[in-house]
């Protein structure tokens, strides 16, 4: 009995169906389309499981928020090819942050028609979003959040994805010189981590008079003057 209760539940095609909302000819119409993993087979016979459920599940759901088929195949695509959570995060690594699991109905619900496969496709390639099985991980909570408060702000989810890209750069530079200013005194890996939280408050601080510059009209300033005249 304890064996057939850690057996994975198994459908067959019409009472998958039944249970997803469907109908056979949709589910088979899916099939087709390959929005759903090829069923195990036994014989003649197709034996579906929990994955093919919620991921029927989750197309009903995209299909209500007003996604299109083709739309939603190459988000399918995009999933299941994105990286793996483990490598994504790196097993061990020390973070700060907060992973966020996220049913791609829920990724939708954040960003509405801007959860696009196209967006969708940068995130998975900023390294933003990885894949855990069935579900969708943001790598930060703080980021997700920053990320949707943006786009309501009326700032395009591709351009918010474009300038995180750009401070992507930036701060691993500002990571690599801190580093390299603690380990050229001899320092060890554990003192940059007990010193990391000086690094961000250098980057913070730095950020925050940068800022202040450009809201004082710095933005507006030309490039400063040019190397004197040279003489002869």
């Amino acid at each position: 009995m304890a064996e057939k209760a850690e057996q994975k539940r198994e459908y067959r095609m019409e009472e998958l169906a039944e249970r997803a909302g469907i109908t056979v000819r949709t589910l088979r119409f899916y099939r087709e389309r390959k929005l759903i993993h090829p069923p195990r087979r036994e014989g003649r016979i197709a034996w579906y499981d929990e994955t093919h459920l919620a991921r029927l599940r989750t197309i009903s759901a995209l299909l209500e928020r007003g996604h299109t088929l083709n739309g939603i195949a190459e988000l399918a695509e995009a999933f299941d090819h994105g990286r793996n959570v483990g490598e994504l995060l790196g097993l061990g690594a020390p973070t700060e942050e907060t992973p966020v699991r996220l049913t791609p109905e829920a990724l939708a619900d954040y960003f509405g028609d801007q959860a696009t496969p196209e967006n969708f496709a940068a995130s998975l390639e900023l390294g933003y979003l990885g894949t855990d099985g069935s579900e969708i991980v943001h790598i930060s909570r703080r980021l997700l959040d920053i990320t949707a408060a943006l786009v309501r702000e009326g700032i395009p989810l591709a351009a918010v994805l474009d300038a995180g890209r750009r401070v992507r750069a930036h701060t691993e530079s500002l990571a690599e010189l801190f580093a390299d200013l603690v380990l050229a005194q001899g320092g060890t890996p554990e003192d940059l981590q007990r010193l990391r939280p000086l690094a961000k408050s250098v980057v913070e601080a730095e950020l925050s008079m940068a800022m202040d510059r450009r809201l004082q009209g710095g933005h507006d300033q030309g490039p400063g003057p040019g190397p004197g005249p040279q003489r002869s």
